[in-house]
């Protein structure tokens, strides 16, 4: 595992986004961990939060995109650090941009704010998780309607939890299939476990592992 993935797993235990015990998601499933990025709470974490974000940004797509865009409202936060920290750690300078979840009727208008795509724009959505994909759904119209030749080819997410739904699959193959967006994580959950075997019992995240999650 790559250092500043292991940091980024203490980082959030740190915060109290990464907690171990009981739990139950949307979905009603029990799951023995639970993350809640809604804990981010200081400049400091958002700051350390947006290097972690850049690290994954470069390290997987170098410069290839112009604008990150965050769906409201936990995405919002997530693309203006990731992006400042872009051009302090990398210098590498994209837009920002994040939709407003009711269209406005004076003013500028409209429902996006910041770096609006333009055509061939490329543009890399960022979020906390993903669940059921529900998120992308909605963005990609708005991003669509904005520029019809937009290219949105990537999305970055914190943790991957790979869990398959009701209908066998992951979220993340079938936005690919649906969409043609790769999905990449800061970390997955089989870094996790890796990260705490022997702090932790990880056996019962590897039995929900076994039970829901992709192989």
């Amino acid at each position: 595992m790559e250092s500043y993935k292991s940091e980024f797993i203490d980082f959030m235990i740190g915060c109290g986004v990464l907690t171990f015990g009981d739990f139950v998601t949307k979905s009603g499933r029990k799951t023995p961990y639970f993350i809640n990025t809604g804990n981010y709470r200081t400049g400091g974490q958002l700051s350390r939060l947006g290097s972690y974000y850049a690290k994954c940004l470069h390290g997987e797509l170098g410069d290839t995109f112009d604008i990150l865009f965050g769906p409201a409202y936990k995405g919002i936060p997530l693309a203006v650090s990731a992006s400042a920290a872009l051009y302090n750690d990398f210098g590498v300078d994209v837009g920002c941009c994040f939709n407003r979840k009711e269209a406005k009727d004076h003013g500028e208008g409209g429902t996006l704010i910041g770096m609006k795509p333009a055509a061939g724009s490329r543009v890399v959505i960022i979020e906390d998780v993903m669940t059921a994909g529900t998120s992308i759904r909605e963005t990609v119209p708005l991003l669509k309607a904005a520029a019809p030749d937009v290219v949105i080819g990537h999305e970055i997410i914190s943790v991957d939890r790979m869990e398959i739904g009701v209908n066998g699959r992951t979220a993340k193959s079938e936005i690919k299939d649906e969409f043609g967006i790769e999905v990449h994580a800061i970390v997955t959950v089989k870094d996790i476990i890796e990260k705490m075997r022997g702090t932790i019992d990880v056996k019962p995240i590897e039995e929900y592992m076994e039970r829901y999650c992709e192989k």
